[in-house]
């Protein structure tokens, strides 16, 4: 079974930037689509990002776009998410996610496109 681990999560000022990290725990983890999730208190767990299995292709919601980058290093097992230019609206809890090898860009966006989730991390942006 997959484990997920989330880190990089804490506290930034509007404007500022955090770095999430993704380790997953099988070599294997790395043939398959990740994504990048976030939930707020009283709210929905929402999509935010999510990467094909070679990193070629990625996805984003709109409140991410342009300010947002979704990477992945195989080597690693490790997915990225950098969020620069971050807003108070960003505060959450961020979870990763494994797919299938294959999605479509609306498979993407659906929580129930993933089978195993992280923990999660809380970010926390400050106005």
């Amino acid at each position: 079974q997959v484990q997920l681990v989330e880190s990089g999560g804490g506290l930034v000022q509007t404007g500022g930037s955090l770095r999430l990290s993704c380790a997953a725990s099988e070599r294997t983890s790395s043939n398959y689509a990740m994504g990048w999730f976030r939930q707020s208190p009283g709210k929905e767990r929402e999509f935010v990002a999510a990467i094909n299995w070679n990193g070629g292709t990625t996805y984003y919601a709109d409140s991410a776009k342009g300010r947002f980058t979704i990477s992945r290093d195989n080597a690693k097992n490790t997915v990225y998410l950098q969020m620069d230019r971050m807003k108070p609206e960003d505060t959450a809890v961020y979870y990763c996610a494994k797919g299938p090898r294959f999605i479509t860009p609306a498979q993407a966006m659906r929580i129930m496109t993933y089978n195993y989730w992280g923990q999660g991390t809380q970010v926390t942006v400050s106005s």
